[in-house]
């Protein structure tokens, strides 16, 4: 009997465990199915946002052609726009929209709701609103005729002769006679018809943002000034045509002032000349000018353009060369053949003269196929 017994109670307590497993299990589904319904309810919520508004403040976003959704997404989180560039994404497919999507300039809130950033999107950018880019190394002259496109109103390169927003004699020059060389390049959001003066600002307020960042030791361990280093910097711009080669042109500069040379760079003489884009004149070559580095030992007066950052840094730490000379390599993309030696350098530019002279007197910096 007492076997019956244990018997008994080892069959009730299996069915009280297993009734406890039971209930254990329904509540961990009822807990399951609260998070996954919670969850949903937020997920529901971040997406449509019933309770978001109009958002505030103005923020200039810029929506480049052949953008994709997920993209444009990123793009209006990185500025503040929406939240989330993931959401946005699924609310511009929930509601159709992934097509309807205009690329341009837009002003548009921060914290927008995704429904309103959608509407601004497919009712196309603000056509007030430009993008003016300008160019690493770019002078100011051609600058003015770039903003005159863009419809700028007033002269720009009179309003670059001096500002209150900036002083070059802090930054070692001394004779400076215009900002050359401080008009930052880069993308500036700007309504059509604003006067040049205010792209002046922003190209100023830049530069002062940007060129505390780059260290200067190496230039002043050789007595060159900050405006130096803009100087050798506008240099390095027109020269180099291939990033990797920025700090080893700028050794050659650094190298052939150490020598007391004259630094041979064409593009101080197309600066004097006002020649960009046709090739130079014996004339030319040999003008009277303090920016024809082919005959005046040292550097030009000043910069010969406005430089990016990466020649910027590029001047103020040059590469450890001894070389002295460089010159066209034909058929490299632009890339230089560098010598130490003027025999060197003289087989280096027989080639070059000879591909030029193939190529009906236009410089060979076209890649070989």
């Amino acid at each position: 009997m007492s076997e019956l017994r244990a018997a008994r109670r080892e069959r009730e307590r299996g069915r009280a465990v297993r009734s406890q497993r039971r209930a254990g299990r329904r509540r961990l589904g009822a807990l399951i199915a609260v998070i996954v319904l919670a969850g949903l309810a937020w997920f529901l919520v971040a997406l449509f946002q019933p309770f978001a508004g109009s958002g505030h403040g103005t923020v200039t976003v810029s929506i480049p052609h052949g953008t994709g959704v997920g993209k444009i997404g990123d793009i209006l989180e990185s500025h503040g726009v929406v939240s989330n560039g993931f959401l946005f994404e699924v609310r511009a497919t929930l509601a159709g929209r992934r097509g309807d999507l205009k690329p341009g300039v837009y002003d548009l809130r921060r914290d927008m709701s995704y429904g309103a950033a959608i509407n601004a999107l497919v009712h196309g950018p603000q056509r007030t609103v430009i993008e003016v880019t300008i160019p690493e190394g770019s002078s100011r002259r051609e600058i003015a005729r770039l903003v005159a496109k863009d419809g700028l109103r007033g002269d720009y390169v009179r309003a670059t002769r001096r500002s209150h927003l900036l002083n070059p004699k802090r930054y070692g020059a001394k004779h400076a006679r215009d900002l050359e060389g401080f008009l930052f390049p880069s993308s500036y959001f700007i309504r059509r018809g604003s006067p040049v003066k205010l792209l002046v600002a922003k190209q100023l307020t830049a530069f002062k943002r940007a060129f505390p960042r780059v260290k200067l030791r190496a230039a002043r361990r050789v007595n060159l000034t900050p405006y130096d280093v803009l100087t050798i910097a506008s240099l390095v711009d027109r020269e180099a045509l291939l990033p990797s080669e920025r700090r080893v042109i700028a050794s050659v500069i650094y190298n052939r002032l150490r020598a007391h040379m004259p630094l041979g760079i064409d593009a101080s003489v197309r600066f004097a000349t006002r020649n960009w884009t046709h090739p130079l004149t014996n004339a030319q070559l040999h003008v009277r000018s303090p920016y024809n580095t082919r005959v005046n030992v040292g550097l030009p007066p000043g910069p010969i353009g406005n430089p990016g950052l990466a020649a910027i840094n590029a001047a103020a730490h040059p590469a450890k060369t001894r070389y002295l000379y460089y010159v066209v390599k034909p058929g490299t993309c632009g890339r230089h053949a560098f010598s130490v030696d003027m025999a060197h350098f003289q087989r280096d530019v027989a080639r070059y003269q000879s591909a030029r002279a193939a190529n009906k007197g236009r410089s060979p910096t076209r890649c070989r196929k």
